[in-house]
């Protein structure tokens, strides 16, 4: 009898359900809204779509448009008002800037970069970003990276695509790239090269470690946060990933500040250029909270470097196999540069004379907006507030801002805004940069929390780019699938298999 109760109870919700789903459709005025449902909100439409999330936002935020407002089930602190309106990003990172602080549900679901300077708030946010951008823009330590971009580009990046042109073999551009990013900013930061672009592709169990980071730190933005919370105390689903991600990170981090230290104090003086050397001068406080400072610090600065740059450079290459005649302009730009040819035949350029050619800076401008490494920003009001566009947000609301989905949007970029265009970035004579402002473009963040790195990472992109462009000729292999990564940061779920070869001269 119990049994067949319940049988009984089990068809009338799914009676109610179906009923309900079709009287609230048919009282829809657009299909592509998510459905409210009873006690879960619009919670099953975000978790139907979570494996292609940010097409879906770009759906909701032209159907909208550009602001939509989420709601998640009752008591779950998911109240998102998901944007993608320049006028209402302005207000935020900018002109009312002291009411959007990171926050303690930030700091909470990034938790495993500590009190860095992404986290970070308040006077401690200060104090951390006038140190970083003095030493950041040091001509020592300019120097130091455009010098050591040129090296690695040449010594390493170039020998191992050369091994694949080689052998005819496919290789996964992505992975080596953020190889790349990984070894440039590991010295640049630690003043360590770890040596993983080399043939035989050598596992690098910090790299790995970030990457199960990144991915477990999206999960947390769209699952609502007692959820996630209780997973992370249980140690169940994706949050299992953190606790390992966490230790390998902080083993390799303490590892490589212990022997920084000990370098110094066996020489007694450290010309070191990179970061770390700098931020360890720091050692006249107490030794706890000097190593909790620095780890915490070079892990952001990691992340910021690593994943970011070479984020942007797979999809840049992504977009070049698709748009030949982009191609063909930058290499008759790099034509009209000064280069060197290494002893066996590869040309590489200066970062000074490709720092100033104009189509390259727009493509990859371009090549940002339509993919930008971090496809998402949020943000909290401390205060109650008015948007520009007329919305009213609380405390305990969070304000989601999509730059996957604003790239994308006609009424920002005009009706040709999914087109790899680089010259919607340049004057009409065709000599120089237009501006752009970067509430528009939020690939370097807007306001008082803009990148520290954006010269840094541009160095770095057009000294790789260049290179490659110039010496191989990239083809995406038939049939392979790149699509987003369900992550914090904007990486290939399936990587991007190319097979390369050598360029002839003449062409």
């Amino acid at each position: 009898m119990s049994s067949f109760s319940f049988l009984e109870l089990l068809l009338s919700f799914v009676c109610f359900g179906f009923f309900y789903y079709y009287h609230a459709k048919s009282k829809q005025k657009n299909p592509v809204i998510p459905l409210q449902w009873p006690l879960v909100g619009m919670l099953p439409a975000l978790l139907a779509n979570c494996n292609h999330l940010h097409e879906w936002i770009t759906s909701l935020l032209t159907a909208s448009p550009l602001n939509f407002r989420f709601i998640g089930p009752p008591r779950s602190d998911m109240r998102l008002f998901v944007t993608s309106d320049p006028a209402n990003i302005r207000h935020v990172f900018n002109t009312n800037f002291s009411n959007y602080p990171k926050g303690r549900e930030f700091q909470e679901i990034f938790d495993v970069l500590g009190d860095g300077i992404f986290s970070a708030d308040g006077e401690s946010w200060r104090r951390q970003r006038t140190k970083a951008q003095l030493l950041m823009s040091s001509p020592r330590f300019r120097e130091f990276v455009s010098r050591y971009s040129r090296a690695k580009v040449e010594r390493a990046l170039l020998p191992l695509l050369a091994h694949f042109a080689g052998t005819g073999e496919a290789c996964n551009l992505q992975d080596v790239f953020l190889r790349l990013t990984f070894d440039t900013t590991t010295t640049l930061v630690f003043g360590v090269d770890p040596g993983s672009v080399a043939v035989g592709l050598p596992e690098v169990p910090f790299a790995r470690a970030m990457d199960d980071a990144m991915s477990v730190l999206l999960l947390r933005h769209i699952i609502p946060l007692s959820w996630w919370k209780l997973a992370r105390r249980l140690g169940i689903g994706y949050e299992r990933k953190m606790p390992v991600a966490w230790r390998t990170m902080d083993r390799f981090v303490a590892d490589t500040i212990a022997k920084r230290r000990a370098e110094k104090a066996k020489t007694g003086i450290d010309a070191s250029a990179d970061l770390l050397s700098s931020y360890i001068d720091d050692d006249d406080e107490d030794a706890g909270t000097v190593d909790a400072f620095l780890r915490d610090t070079t892990v952001n600065l990691m992340l910021a470097g690593r994943d970011t740059t070479g984020s942007a450079l797979s999809w840049f290459f992504y977009l070049l196999t698709k748009n030949p005649l982009v191609l063909r302009k930058l290499l008759q730009e790099l034509d009209s540069i000064k280069s060197s040819t290494t002893p066996d035949g590869m040309v590489v350029f200066d970062p000074d004379e490709v720092g100033r050619l104009v189509y390259l800076h727009a493509a990859l401008c371009d090549s940002l907006r339509l993919y930008p490494p971090v496809p998402m920003e949020h943000k909290g009001p401390v205060a109650a507030d008015v948007l520009p566009s007329g919305d009213e947000v609380l405390p305990g609301d969070k304000i989601v801002v999509s730059l996957y989905a604003m790239g994308r949007m006609e009424s920002v970029w005009g009706s040709d805004c999914s087109e790899f265009k680089p010259e919607r970035w340049i004057s009409d004579d065709g000599k120089k940069l237009r501006y752009v402002p970067s509430y528009k473009f939020m690939s370097f963040n807007s306001g008082p929390r803009t990148c520290l790195g954006k010269d840094m990472a541009f160095v770095q992109l057009k000294t790789a780019a260049a290179a490659v462009m110039k010496n191989f000729e990239v083809e995406a292999v038939p049939g392979h699938v790149v699509e987003p990564k369900l992550s914090i940061i904007l990486h290939m779920k399936n990587g991007f298999m190319v097979r390369v070869k050598r360029r002839q001269a003449d062409r």
